[in-house]
């Protein structure tokens, strides 16, 4: 009775069924509004991709495999590469969970899915055992070249093409007006050349031939001489000069020579098969050496400083050798305890735990040097003071005046409007050349301040890895 009277009571408040409808509404408006951006609370699998050209995607666009629907672009975002100097664009994709995980071999291809211009990211599967992590980056490298579209096909056909085969056509005509009577003979004609003519086609076409490559080969030629041909004709006039020359020698000692080369070749012909081996492992044993001489002659001052100090060492050796064969006892009982084996096992277990968060963490100092500056920052926070004690160094700001302010009450974050500087600027994760992150940079105490924007999360670009105080060698190690 308790419980339907409850139940009753709160069905008859019109409050209460008022706050429920509202409450429902919300939940249906929030759920329609991030319907592009997927379902909340849905797992998904995010990886993202580069491609050479993002034209006419969005975010929201489509991503599929084999026609199907896997998921869709989440962000698009522009990155320069810092070797080649070109720009290409980064899409984060959010996949089903089912595509996890795709192929190392898998390529993609921007294709279009209608003739208005809109588009989608084709995904092609590949075969590969291993496949792509969570949050991980398809390289350039797969992404295929952009399918050519229809307006590009057409655009081919420009005003001075078309003004070049219609003068074509005109002298295509002009030929052939008045000749009608000397084309009938040559028709006439025709039969009987091409009964001569098939066997010697049929040679021509014969892949044996070879006439395909003969015909490249001569284009080839012909491209790489045109640019040289009054070099060539000079070539011959010096040619001349040159056998003209060699006529003034050409007996006894240029025929002496060609008489003597028949000989010699023999010779060749019976040692050249015996030292052929030895001649094979010579070319692959400099081939190896090569590599080590070219490093040798880069670090031979080096190598001299060693040697030099390696004679004092050397000579101190024999008591360090005495000394070797009661460590070596000693180690050998501390390999055989039991206590130390348990240790060891423990503290490889802890080692194992830590290794990848110590690996995340790591290029914070390696390539950042946060963690020398935090301390750095905190000593410096108070080093100011007097007689009396230490006081702290802060620097008051006055929050820019304006809707959605720092400073007020806000229901959103502020965007402008009222000062032209009111907009809110925010990174809570900043990147810190963290395996996994991109761009690999030092963004925390780096970021640029876009005027005009809200920024709120990592800054659009590569903010570098260098920070304050680095020293040399941190910057090779965690170089690019």
């Amino acid at each position: 009775m308790r419980r339907g009277g409850v139940a009753a009571s709160l069905a008859a408040s019109p409050t209460m069924v008022g706050a429920v409808t509202v409450l429902i509404v919300v939940v249906a408006v929030f759920l329609a509004y991030n319907a592009n951006a997927g379902l909340p609370f849905v797992p998904s699998y995010n990886v993202s991709v580069q491609v050479p050209n993002a034209e006419g995607l969005v975010p929201g666009n489509e991503v599929r495999i084999g026609g199907v629907r896997v998921g869709q672009i989440d962000s698009i975002d522009p990155e320069h590469d810092s070797e080649t100097g070109e720009l290409h664009a980064v899409l984060d994709l959010k996949l089903d969970k089912d595509v996890e995980p795709l192929p190392e071999d898998s390529t993609l291809i921007v294709r279009a899915r209608s003739a208005l211009g809109l588009k989608y990211l084709e995904i092609n599967q590949g075969t590969s055992d291993t496949g792509y992590e969570q949050g991980a980056l398809l390289p350039l490298s797969s992404a295929r070249p952009e399918p050519v579209e229809i307006d590009e096909v057409l655009s081919t056909f420009d005003a001075p093409t078309r003004e070049a085969v219609q003068a074509n056509l005109v002298e295509f005509g002009n030929a052939v007006a008045g000749r009608g009577p000397a084309l009938n003979d040559a028709l006439g004609e025709l039969p009987g050349l091409l009964r001569m003519l098939e066997p010697v086609m049929k040679n021509l076409s014969s892949p044996r031939t070879g006439l395909e490559r003969f015909v490249v080969a001569i284009s080839a030629a012909a491209a790489e001489v045109a640019p040289v041909a009054e070099q060539q004709a000079e070539m011959f006039v010096n040619l001349d000069t040159t056998f003209t020359a060699l006529a003034e020698v050409a007996r006894p000692f240029i025929q002496e020579a060609i008489s003597e080369t028949p000989p010699t070749f023999e010779v060749a012909t019976e040692t050249l098969p015996t030292i052929r081996p030895f001649l094979a492992n010579s070319a692959a044993l400099f081939g190896e050496l090569r590599p080590g001489i070219r490093e040798l002659a880069a670090t031979a001052p080096t190598i001299a400083d060693a040697l030099e100090a390696g004679i004092p060492a050397l000579r101190a050796s024999p008591i360090l050798n005495r000394e070797l064969a009661p460590t070596a006892r000693s180690l050998l009982r501390f390999n055989d305890d039991a206590g130390v084996r348990s240790g060891l096992s423990r503290l490889q277990e802890t080692v194992d735990i830590f290794g990848p968060a110590v690996r995340f963490i790591a290029p914070a100092q390696t390539v950042c040097n946060y963690g020398t500056l935090l301390f750095r920052n905190l000593a410096s926070a108070t080093s100011r003071g007097s007689g009396s004690g230490r006081w702290q160094r802060v620097t008051v700001f006055e929050p820019p005046e304006g809707p959605n302010s720092e400073g007020t009450f806000s229901a959103a974050p502020a965007n402008g409007g009222g000062d032209a500087e009111n907009f809110l600027h925010y990174n809570p994760y900043p990147n810190t050349a963290a395996p996994g992150q991109s761009p690999r940079e030092c963004e925390a105490g780096n970021e640029s301040y876009a005027v005009g924007r809200q920024v709120i999360g990592n800054v659009p670009g590569d903010q570098g890895i260098t920070t304050a105080e680095q020293l040399p060698g941190q910057l090779r190690a965690g170089g690019r």
